[in-house]
C-alpha cells in the first residue's frame, strides 16, 4: 500500500550521505533523484524513503507523532541498522528490544534532521 515517504531535510547533502550508508547497508539504493530530492529502495516498485528540501522553501520540521519504520528479518538485523544510525550521526531514541506483546522488536533512533525511525522485525 505504501509506495514511499518522505522526509524533510535542511542539510540535504548530509542527509544524502547519511542515507546512502544507512540503507546502503540493508541493500537498497538510489532509484530517483532530483535537484532537491533522493529516493532509495531495495527495488524500484518497492516502498522507499526519500529525502527532500521543502518545496515551499520554508525549514524543514519534524512531524510530532510521525515515524518511518523500516522492516527487517532479524533482531540481529534491528539491531545492526540501529547502530549504523547512530555510527553515522543519528542520536537514540530507544535501544533495540521487544516492545510489548506479539513478537515486535524494535529499535528507535533520528536522523541528522531529528526525523524519527525505527527498525523491526516481528520474532516467532
Amino acid at each position: 500500500m505504501i509506495g514511499y515517504v518522505t522526509l524533510g531535510t535542511n542539510q540535504y547533502e548530509n542527509a544524502v550521505v547519511f542515507y546512502d550508508d544507512l540503507l546502503g547497508s540493508i541493500g537498497a539504493g538510489r532509484f530517483m533523484e532530483g535537484e532537491y530530492f533522493t529516493a532509495w529502495a531495495v527495488e524500484p516498485g518497492q516502498p522507499g524513503v526519500c529525502v527532500i528540501r521543502p518545496h515551499n522553501g520554508e525549514a524543514a520540521t519534524v512531524g510530532n507523532g510521525t515515524m518511518v519504520a523500516l522492516a527487517m528479518k532479524t533482531p540481529e538485523q534491528v539491531d545492526a541498522l540501529y547502530k549504523k544510525a547512530l555510527a553515522l550521526g543519528g542520536t537514540d531514541e530507544g535501544e533495540p528490544g521487544p516492545r510489548g506483546e506479539g513478537g515486535f522488536y524494535a529499535g528507535y533512533f533520528r536522523d541528522l534532521d531529528g526525523n524519527k525511525l525505527n527498525a523491526f522485525c516481528m520474532v516467532q
